[in-house]
């Protein structure tokens, strides 16, 4: 595995709010942000913290613009949010729910090449555009629609991934599956409630566990999953600064601001092809073990991590097909309290996809801002004071999905020095 020839830095990061049901200002008969709105506000966000906004490039993720809002050409509106980036070289990256983690990825290339010294990050998704119903047909094109979809669950996506739960339940026991999905979920909204631009952040309810232990009813839903075990549907967008060693002098930025990639990888699935074991995420575990390599870091030195949990099951199985867990040993290292914020691994403290939302182009974007601000001391919900992991360790890491475990990038940083 190649090691980073240059050093690559990350930071001012920003994240709007999530919006969606379950805000408090979220009306679906009232009118709402507009994607225009969201992009200014990520990228004042991040322009902020910039003393010299000098970019050579800009990267923009989304997924379904065309469909949610008939837009395209979006690379046309980085000058818009930005206008240092007019008359520079920009680009939309695209991989379904993964599209964030492209972003980084191909910025990150771009340095590597040598091509750009600065390049700016923005990520967005705007899907309360349509109802949920009709939301879940437009996501199903991350899938293979032309292959899946006349086959598929009218709810596409949780279809797909209850075939998972259900295969993971049978295997490893359906109780003890329930139980774990349902501390997941619990998990997600604890967290939520700790941070305020989350969707679930004014989520009252007295016992989320029990919420989430609602036995899944196939008549009205699907088999395996209930509706807290699902992401919902979620407008936002997030952005960043990436840069090389002289890019921070041209930017104004500090090392000690930042932090800094050390290893990523991709991996690549056939989108015609079903799931050879629905219990194993196969392109999540490539992904994280190129990323490590690269690093020169093993699972031991992460102190803490974002998961890519559109599903409740999503992060059982992405636990163990990192190998933070055994085959069907994840339940209990949830269950154990491992991934909670005191616990050995804390994990998705922003809230994860389940409690932060889910603004699809955004969100792998929106992940890596989070480590940011938790390796720099700066998230509402931090693992620790410091900004480092349990027992000091220094690295975080982040896996962006996209699809049914088909484009999935995982991307490893650590403090600046």
């Amino acid at each position: 595995m190649r090691k980073l020839r240059r050093r690559i830095f990350i930071g001012a990061g920003f994240n709007t709010m999530c919006f969606g049901s379950g805000r408090k200002e979220f009306h679906p008969k009232l009118p709402m942000p507009t994607f225009e709105s969201y992009l200014r506000e990520a990228a004042a966000g991040s322009l902020a913290q910039v003393p010299h906004p000098d970019f050579d490039e800009g990267v923009i993720a989304n997924f379904m613009a065309g469909r949610f809002l008939k837009q395209g050409n979006l690379p046309g509106f980085l000058p818009m949010a930005v206008p240092g980036l007019k008359g520079k070289p920009c680009s939309r990256v695209e991989g379904a729910c993964g599209s964030g983690g492209l972003a980084l990825a191909a910025a990150a290339r771009s340095i590597l090449a040598e091509m750009a010294d600065t390049v700016f990050v923005a990520g967005f998704e705007v899907q309360n555009t349509l109802k949920a119903v009709y939301v879940a047909d437009v996501l199903a094109g991350a899938g293979y629609f032309n292959g899946e979809r006349k086959q598929g669950h009218a709810f596409f996506f949780p279809g797909a991934f209850s075939d998972r739960a259900g295969a993971y339940g049978e295997r490893y026991g359906k109780d003890l599956a329930r139980q774990a999905m349902a501390k997941w979920f619990e998990l997600s909204i604890v967290n939520a409630r700790r941070n305020p631009k989350a969707q679930e952040f004014h989520n009252t309810a007295a016992d989320p566990l029990a919420l989430g232990m609602t036995t899944p009813d196939g008549r009205k839903f699907v088999h395996h999953l209930n509706l807290f075990d699902c992401s919902k549907v979620s407008d936002g967008a997030s952005a960043l600064v990436m840069a090389s060693e002289e890019g921070l002098r041209r930017l104004g930025l500090k090392r000690e601001a930042m932090i800094e990639l050390t290893g990523f990888h991709g991996s690549e699935g056939d989108i015609t092809a079903r799931p050879a074991d629905p219990t194993v995420l196969e392109n999540t575990g490539k992904a994280a073990q190129g990323a490590w390599e690269m690093a020169g870091v093993g699972k031991g030195d992460i102190g803490v991590l974002e998961l890519h949990d559109c599903f409740s099951i999503t992060g059982l199985l992405a636990l163990e097909s990192l190998g933070f867990a055994a085959p069907g040993a994840a339940t209990r290292l949830v269950l154990d309290g491992h991934t909670a914020r005191d616990g050995s691994l804390p994990t998705n403290l922003s809230g994860g996809l389940g409690g932060f939302g889910h603004p699809v182009g955004a969100t792998g974007v929106r992940q890596m801002v989070d480590l940011f601000e938790q390796l720099r001391g700066l998230a509402p919900n931090p693992a620790t004071p410091s900004g480092t992991g349990p027992s000091g360790k220094e690295h975080g890491m982040m896996v962006s999905m996209g699809g049914n475990d088909m484009t999935v990038t995982a991307l490893v940083v650590r403090r600046a020095a």
